[in-house]
C-alpha cells in the first residue's frame, strides 16, 4: 500500500505518520506535500498511489482545487477539523471524512475499508459509501439546512426584535447570562445557552473560542499573541468580561477556520 500525504501542518503530518506506522507498518509513505501547486505537480509526474489522506484547507486554498487539475483516480481519505464538507468529499473518490482531532481508531477503521475496497477493485472500482455513511451525510446536510439566520429578541413590553445572524459579532456568556452583540455595538440578552447557539449557527462563519464566547469574524478587530502560544482576540465592540483567549490547543484549529474562503 502506498499512501501520499497532502497536509500543510507539521503537527498534523506527525500525527498521521505515527497512526500509520501504528496501524499499517506495511504501508510505504511516499511523501507529503502542503499546497494545491506541489500536489498537483507531484500528481502529474508520479504514478497514482494506492491511498492519498487529504486535508480539505491548504495554505495555498482548498484542496478541492486540486481535482480541477487531475483525475484522482484513487480512494481519497479526508482529513479536517470541519465537517461541512462531508457530501462534496463523497463525490470525489472520497473512503472517508476524518474530523480532527484524529485517533488510531479512525485511522485503522479508514485503512479496513481501503483494504475491502481493494480486495474488490476487480468487480468495482468506483468507492461506494455504505448505509450508515449515506445516513451520516444526510443528517449534516438536513443540519445544513436548518442553521439559523435570524433571531427573535425579546425587546421593551411583548415586542420581539428579528435580528439577521449576519448581524451578530459575538455571543458571550456574563453572569450566566448570554448575550449577543451586533455589528452596531449594540448588545441583546437571548434565551439560548452558548452550546444551543454553537448548535444552530453555521460553523463556518462562527468559531467557539471556549466557555464564554462564540464570535464571528467580522467581530474581530484584530489578534495578540498571547503568554503560552496562546491568542488573545480584540473585539471590535469590547464585552463587558474579559477578551476572549484561544487556548494553545486550539490555536491551529481557530487559524485555519478564520482563514477559510
Amino acid at each position: 500500500m502506498k499512501i501520499l500525504i497532502i497536509e500543510d501542518e507539521k503537527a498534523a503530518v506527525r500525527n498521521l505518520l505515527s497512526l500509520i506506522n501504528e496501524v499499517a507498518p506495511e504501508a510505504d509513505v511516499l511523501g507529503n506535500l502542503d499546497s494545491i501547486a506541489d500536489s498537483i505537480d507531484w500528481l502529474k509526474h508520479h504514478d497514482m498511489p494506492s491511498l492519498i489522506f487529504m486535508d480539505i484547507h491548504l495554505a495555498d486554498g482548498s484542496a478541492f482545487e486540486i481535482f480541477e487539475h487531475i483525475d484522482i483516480t484513487c480512494p481519497i481519505i479526508f482529513t479536517t477539523a470541519y465537517d461541512e464538507y462531508a457530501l462534496r468529499a463523497f463525490k470525489v473518490n472520497s473512503i472517508d471524512y476524518l474530523l480532527k482531532p484524529i485517533a488510531a481508531e479512525d485511522i485503522e477503521r479508514a485503512i479496513h475499508k481501503w483494504k475491502a475496497l481493494h480486495s474488490e477493485e476487480v468487480t468495482q472500482r468506483q468507492p461506494t459509501s455504505t448505509p450508515d455513511e449515506l445516513v451520516w451525510l444526510m443528517r449534516q446536510l438536513k443540519k445544513q439546512e436548518t442553521y439559523k439566520t435570524h433571531f427573535l429578541i425579546p425587546t421593551q413590553g411583548d415586542k420581539l426584535l428579528p435580528i439577521p445572524v449576519c448581524d451578530i459579532h459575538y455571543f458571550y456568556i456574563d453572569e450566566g447570562q448570554t448575550k449577543a452583540m451586533t455589528r452596531n455595538g449594540v448588545e441583546y440578552s437571548i434565551n439560548f445557552n452558548l452550546d444551543e447557539l454553537a448548535d444552530s449557527v453555521d460553523p463556518s462563519l462562527f468559531f467557539r473560542v471556549n466557555r464564554q464566547f462564540l464570535i464571528s469574524r467580522e467581530g474581530i478587530k484584530d489578534i495578540s499573541l498571547w503568554f503560552n502560544s496562546r491568542l488573545s482576540i480584540n473585539l471590535k465592540h469590547t464585552p463587558s468580561i474579559a477578551k476572549p483567549i484561544v487556548s494553545k490547543t486550539r490555536v491551529t484549529e481557530f487559524k485555519e477556520w478564520f482563514s477559510r474562503k
